[in-house]
Formats: structure tokens, C-alpha cells, sequence
């Protein structure tokens, strides 16, 4: 029987100047790395935007007669799985993005937790 085996991305859809402070921050900040997007039909522009081998997030500029961005909802959050805390927070600090810490004793968890420049919360999750 066919099914679901995995989560495929996530995409975000902003006007140009968003999406490009998105890309400066997931991949200068997050520490994910831009690469191969194919050219689609549609002439969508944007980025692909990938976690080791794996487009987990996607950047698409709005066009000029899309509908304004929809509300989350109840969508709450992005979280990725993550490696080096110290320079994870190194790089926030730096860039002067305040963030909060939780620690999760029973999955051996350390999270931060803090906000992408479109208003979308981002929770980074490392293995101790």
C-alpha cells in the first residue's frame, strides 16, 4: 500500500526583497546551503535551499499578481535537526538574533528557539 514516507519541504512564498533576507538567513545564520533548483514551466523563481543532500526548504518569489501571504493558522513552527551547538549560537549572537533555550532531558535535547525575518519560528534541535 502506498503512503506518506517522509516530509517532502517546506516552502516559503514572499515578494524578492523577502525572500532574500529569508536566504541570507537560513543559510548564513541556520546554516543551510543553497543549491540545484530545476527550471520549472511556470517560470517560478527562487531558491532550493538543503540539509546535507536533501532540499528541505524551498524560497519561491511571488509574482506580481499573487494574493498577499496567507496567516500560519495554526501552523506553528519549522524545526531542524541540528550539529554544534556552540557554533550555532556563536552565529546568532553575532548576528544579534536573540533566541530562548530549552533543555529536553528525556530525548537528550538541547532547543533554540527564535524567529526567520518573515515572522515564522524556527527551533533548531541538538543531540547532547
Amino acid at each position: 500500500m502506498g503512503g506518506v514516507r517522509g516530509l517532502a519541504h517546506a516552502n516559503l512564498r514572499a515578494p524578492a526583497a523577502m525572500i532574500e533576507r529569508l536566504r541570507r538567513f537560513y543559510t548564513d545564520v541556520i546554516g543551510l546551503r543553497e543549491g540545484p533548483r530545476p527550471a520549472f514551466r511556470s517560470g517560478s523563481r527562487g531558491y532550493w535551499l538543503y540539509a546535507g543532500d536533501a532540499d528541505v526548504l524551498h524560497l519561491t518569489v511571488a509574482g506580481p499578481g499573487d494574493a498577499p501571504p496567507a496567516p500560519t493558522g495554526h501552523f506553528n513552527h519549522l524545526a531542524f535537526a541540528c550539529t554544534d551547538l556552540a557554533a550555532v549560537r556563536a552565529r546568532l549572537d553575532a548576528a544579534g538574533l536573540p533566541y530562548e533555550i530549552d533543555e529536553v532531558d528525556a530525548l537528550g535535547q538541547v532547543q533554540l528557539f527564535l524567529t526567520d525575518p518573515c515572522g515564522l519560528d524556527v527551533e533548531l534541535n541538538f543531540q547532547r
